[in-house]
C-alpha cells in the first residue's frame, strides 16, 4: 500500500473511532424522577425526552415515593420532593431539575455522590429588570421571605436601578398576615419569591387581596400568579428547563462530570393587562419589555 494510503487508511480509522466514542457517550441510561403527576411536570418529562441526543435511554418514575434507589447512569429529577427523595435514597449522580436554588445547599449537604442542578427561580438581576422596566416609578420593593433567600443580592440588585429593599423575615406561619401587613405599609410593589412556606395555594389568595386593597400591585413568579391576579412576572417555563437540562445531560455524556448548578438560560414573561389597568398602569407590550430586560441584563437572553 502507498504511502497516501496508509494516510487515508489512518485518518478513517480515526474518524471511526470519533463516532464510536460519539455513539458511547450518548448510550446513556436516564432515571427521570417527578415529584408528582402534575401537568407542568409532565409538560417537562415530555419536551426533555424530545430535547435528548439520540440513543439515550429514560424511563420515568412519576410520583417520588415511587422511587428507590436502582440501577441507572443518571437521575434527573424534577421538582423539590423529587429531589430530596433520590437525594436521600440513592448514591448515583443526581441532576436536580425545576428547584429552588435556596434548596440546593440542603440538597447538595444530603447527597452523597456528584449532585448539580437547573433552578427554577430567575437571577436577581432579571428580576430587578422586570421591576424597573414595567414599574419604574414604584422604587420600595417589599420582598416576605422565610427560606434562605439571598437578600444581600437582591439589595445589590435594586440598589444598581436606585431601588430600595423592604424585606421582612416571617416570623412564623402564625405571623404571616402581621408580617405582610409590614412590608405592605412600607412597599410600593410587592415582590414574591418561590418560598412554598409564604406563597402557596393556602396563602396566595389572602395575599393577593391584601396587597390589591392597599393598591400595591404584586409581582409573581409563574404564569399561575398572573392568571390568578398578579400584576406580571417573569419565568421560565418547563419546556424551556427542559431544554436547558437536556442540554445539561448531553454535557454530562460526553464529560461524565455534571456541570455547575445554573440558572434558566431562556426566560418568558406575562402581564395581566386587566390587573394593569385596574391599577391605572400603562404597560408596554411583551416583546418590548423582555427587549429592556435582556439589555438590562448586560445582553443575556
Amino acid at each position: 500500500m502507498s504511502l497516501t494510503g496508509k494516510i487515508l487508511v489512518c485518518f478513517f480509522l480515526i474518524l471511526l473511532s470519533g463516532f464510536a466514542r460519539d455513539s458511547l457517550a450518548f448510550d446513556l441510561r436516564i432515571l427521570v424522577v417527578l415529584s408528582d403527576s402534575t401537568p407542568l411536570y409532565q409538560r417537562f418529562a415530555k419536551a426533555f425526552e424530545q430535547d435528548l441526543p439520540q440513543g439515550m435511554r429514560v424511563d420515568l418514575v412519576q410520583h417520588a415515593e415511587d422511587f428507590d434507589a436502582q440501577k441507572t447512569d443518571l437521575i434527573v429529577t424534577v421538582g423539590v420532593r423529587a429531589a430530596y427523595r433520590a437525594a436521600e435514597k440513592s448514591s448515583q449522580p443526581l441532576l436536580a431539575a425545576m428547584i429552588p436554588s435556596t434548596a440546593y445547599a440542603d440538597l447538595h449537604a444530603l447527597k452523597q455522590g456528584s449532585i448539580s442542578a437547573v433552578y427554577l427561580d430567575e437571577p436577581w438581576r432579571r428580576q430587578a429588570g422586570l421591576l424597573s422596566t414595567v414599574l419604574p416609578q414604584r422604587k420600595r420593593i417589599g420582598v416576605l421571605y422565610s427560606a434562605n433567600q439571598d437578600i444581600a443580592g437582591l439589595k445589590s440588585e435594586l440598589a444598581r436601578r436606585h431601588d430600595i429593599l423592604v424585606a421582612r423575615h416571617l416570623g412564623g406561619k402564625d405571623t404571616l398576615s402581621v408580617d405582610l401587613d409590614d412590608v405592605l405599609n412600607e412597599s410600593d410593589v410587592l415582590l414574591a419569591v418561590p418560598d412554598s412556606g409564604i406563597y402557596n395555594a393556602n396563602s396566595i389568595r389572602n395575599i393577593l387581596m391584601s396587597s390589591y386593597r392597599r393598591g400595591i400591585p404584586l409581582v409573581g413568579f409563574s404564569d399561575a400568579y398572573v392568571r390568578a391576579g398578579a400584576l406580571c412576572a417573569i419565568f421560565s417555563t418547563p419546556e424551556q428547563l427542559a431544554e436547558q437540562t437536556a442540554g445539561a445531560v448531553a454535557s454530562y455524556a460526553r464529560t461524565q462530570e455534571l456541570p455547575e448548578p445554573q440558572f434558566p438560560i431562556q426566560y418568558s414573561i406575562a402581564v395581566n393587562r386587566a390587573v394593569a389597568a385596574t391599577f391605572g398602569l400603562v404597560i408596554e407590550p411583551d416583546d418590548a419589555i423582555l427587549h429592556e430586560i435582556k439589555k438590562s441584563s448586560g445582553g443575556q437572553r
